[in-house]
């Protein structure tokens, strides 16, 4: 065990605890007002730790998709974790079991990742597994408080907090949308593709879960296409 870096872990991982806390309260009363139990919502964040993937399937279920909707749409949507999880391996220290790599693996999210990343050097699983014991109890600890208190709180309040989420996607997209015009295009599109689902007659039966992964697939590709990253190395 290395004490030195799962302390490390620790020290990184509480503010990402503390975010996950608000978020995944928000995932809490939305879970337990489209039918679920307490504890079901608590399984699905224990066990998953991806708060996207989530919010997406939490919808499915709620519209009773298929499941080929579900793991069709948590294909496309947690997809990222796979490359992530690739840079990562790299990172780690030399001959690290694969027990240890496949235990970091399920801990791979975007703000772990973010910090593991951004150590000097190679690290060790255990700043990963410190990272993770900050993180995995805010998530699950934020969901039940969320699920609980959603039966508690007055209707109206519940339904003016579930708007959190959404304040919480549009942090994360408007500052990179208002310095890179490729982003911005990006986030445009996907706003009217989806309203074009939404509004366009026989469209508008489509399932929430095909609509997200045909606009995820859609305005990726031609952001790809038409706004392709220079290679390392290559003019801008």
């Amino acid at each position: 065990m290395n004490k030195a870096g799962f302390r490390k872990g620790i020290q990184d991982g509480i503010p990402i605890g503390a975010g996950y806390f608000a978020v995944s309260f928000t995932f809490g009363m939305m879970a337990v007002s489209g039918g679920l139990t307490p504890w079901q919502a608590v399984l699905i964040s224990l066990t998953n730790l991806t708060s996207a993937g989530q919010f997406a399937g939490l919808g499915i279920i709620v519209a009773c998709g298929s499941m080929w909707e579900m793991v069709l749409t948590q294909l496309v949507i947690n997809l990222r974790y796979c490359l992530m999880s690739f840079s990562l391996s790299q990172k780690l220290e030399k001959n690290v079991s694969t027990g240890h790599r496949l235990a970091v693996a399920f801990g791979v999210t975007d703000e772990i990742f973010g910090v593991s990343a951004s150590q000097e050097g190679r690290i060790s699983p255990w700043y990963n597994y410190g990272v993770m014991s900050m993180a995995i109890p805010g998530w699950t600890l934020g969901t039940l408080v969320g699920a609980v208190l959603g039966n508690v709180l007055p209707g109206f309040l519940v339904s003016a907090l579930n708007v959190a989420i959404y304040g919480m996607f549009l942090a994360v997209i408007i500052p990179p949308a208002k310095k890179n015009r490729a982003v911005f295009g990006v986030v445009i599109g996907a706003m009217a593709l989806s309203t074009v689902f939404a509004e366009v007659p026989v469209l508008n039966k489509v399932s929430s879960g095909f609509v997200i992964i045909i606009t995820t697939v859609v305005v990726a590709g031609l952001a790809a296409h038409f706004c392709p990253i220079s290679e390392e190395g290559e003019g801008a």
